[in-house]
């Protein structure tokens, strides 16, 4: 059996993305200039901060070095995540957009924007959004055998509604810091006096 080699490459990550508690979502090698430019997308659970990245770029070019997948030419290795507008396209996907917005081709034709309620291995709770905001928001079950592609969307202007609903408690309760810091003083001063 035949492999590329962007397959053999992906077989050598996997096992130490595992190890690295990270999923390899992409492989690419491209030609740039007299160099190959090595592409590698990785996530996890809760996002990969830049210190996973630059620690796994550094497993990553050790392996590549000690192997001889890519020969003597010389390479440039780019480690990253997928991005903020990465495609859904495993369960694994939907179940990190938890919260998220989602616009998804439907394989039957058309097309709903939703947020991300809850997701398992067979597809999706979704809460699609009205369309140009008319009526309420429908929760709905979708499968993911329902679905042509699928792309998590950027939201600018996000109200959280947590964060909404913590800020609102926050100002009704009364301000203990200032209470706090007044007895302070006023000990203070009648320490001074």
């Amino acid at each position: 059996m035949s492999t590329t080699q962007t397959d053999r490459l992906r077989a050598l990550l996997e096992p130490l993305a595992a190890d690295a508690g990270l999923d390899v979502e992409d492989v690419k090698i491209t030609q740039a200039g007299s160099r190959r430019q090595v592409q590698i997308d990785v996530d996890a659970d809760g996002g990969v901060d830049l210190d996973a990245i630059a620690e796994f770029s550094r497993l990553v070019g050790q392996a590549l070095d000690d192997s001889d997948l890519l020969g003597s030419a010389p390479y440039l290795l780019e480690v990253g995540s997928p991005g903020a507008e990465r495609p859904l396209t495993e369960p694994r996907h939907w179940r990190r957009a938890t919260g998220r917005l989602v616009k998804a081709q439907l394989t039957e034709g058309g097309e709903i924007t939703a947020r991300v309620l809850e997701s398992d291995e067979d597809g999706a709770l979704v809460e699609v959004q009205p369309v140009k905001g008319r009526g309420r928001a429908k929760e709905r079950r979708v499968a993911f055998a329902e679905i042509a592609k699928a792309r998590v969307q950027v939201e600018f202007n996000r109200k959280d509604e947590e964060l909404l609903d913590e800020a609102e408690d926050l100002a009704d309760e009364p301000d203990v810091l200032d209470d706090e810091a007044a007895g302070d003083g006023a000990a203070d001063a009648g320490a001074d006096a």
